[in-house]
């Protein structure tokens, strides 16, 4: 898929093929010492993991599947939903250089108008009331052109523009990206950021169908708390406070 080029900004492990990246660092990081911001790639997964427990489809050396390693522990765990906003506000930043109408379904699923572009999977270790370290691992679909598996909605730059890509300097723009971001967490940026996100949320902007608990309601997104919960205003005005896979979507 990828040359492996020594002046990449950050340790950089390109493997052919993994069960997962994030299994893959998870597990070297449990073996040896790791540097900030090491980053693995994989060709091709085996058993790539989405959120809600899905798998994650890619055509081998097709798109974008790798992982890096943080050690944010200058951010006190309650705070933990911000690395998940910067994450996001990355991807999209570094999507709208190739095309427009990119947002953030919450919590951090990357969509292109009702389709999902991308996808992030952060997994937390913690010590206390602090990180010991944070994995997170992404899947962008960049050259694929079709899609088999039962996912609903799935598209990819190819899909979009009818052009392909390089997808180590798709890899290379993600991570200045991330870099500054996450440069800005080590200061008291956390209520921009948040604006930022909320301002880049799907379906921010109106009224809009959820399902929870067997029930379909109708609302629009009030806020995102500083854990990450998700505050719903209903068509009566009543506020609904949800956490991941409390409610969804529908689309």
């Amino acid at each position: 898929m990828m040359p492996c080029p020594e002046s990449f900004p950050v340790p950089l492990i390109h493997i052919a093929k993994a069960d997962s990246t994030n299994g893959y660092l998870n597990a070297l990081c449990e073996k040896e010492k790791v540097s900030e911001l090491t980053t693995v790639v994989a060709d091709f997964q085996t058993a790539g993991r989405g959120q809600r427990g899905n798998s994650w489809e890619s055509e081998d050396g097709k798109n974008l599947m790798f992982s890096f390693v943080l050690y944010p522990t200058f951010l006190e765990a309650r705070k933990q939903f911000l690395l998940s906003q910067i994450a996001s506000l990355a991807v999209k930043e570094t999507l709208d250089l190739y095309i427009g109408d990119v947002s953030i379904k919450w919590p951090n699923d990357i969509y292109w108008h009702d389709k999902k572009i991308a996808g992030i999977l952060i997994e937390n270790v913690l010590s206390g009331s602090t990180f010991s370290r944070a994995i997170i691992g992404m899947g962008l679909n960049i050259n694929q052109k079709n899609f088999y598996s039962d996912a609903p909605n799935p598209v990819s730059l190819y899909q979009i523009t009818g052009r392909t890509y390089k997808i180590e300097k798709i890899l290379d723009e993600f991570t200045e990206a991330f870099g500054k971001r996450y440069t800005d967490t080590f200061t008291n940026s956390s209520d921009r950021i948040h604006k930022e996100y909320i301002a880049a949320l799907y379906r921010n902007d109106g009224v809009y169908p959820f399902y929870s608990d067997g029930n379909i309601f109708h609302a629009s997104i009030a806020d995102v708390e500083l854990d990450g919960h998700l505050l719903l205003s209903t068509e009566s005005g009543e506020k609904k406070r949800f956490a991941f896979k409390e409610v969804s979507f529908l689309l």
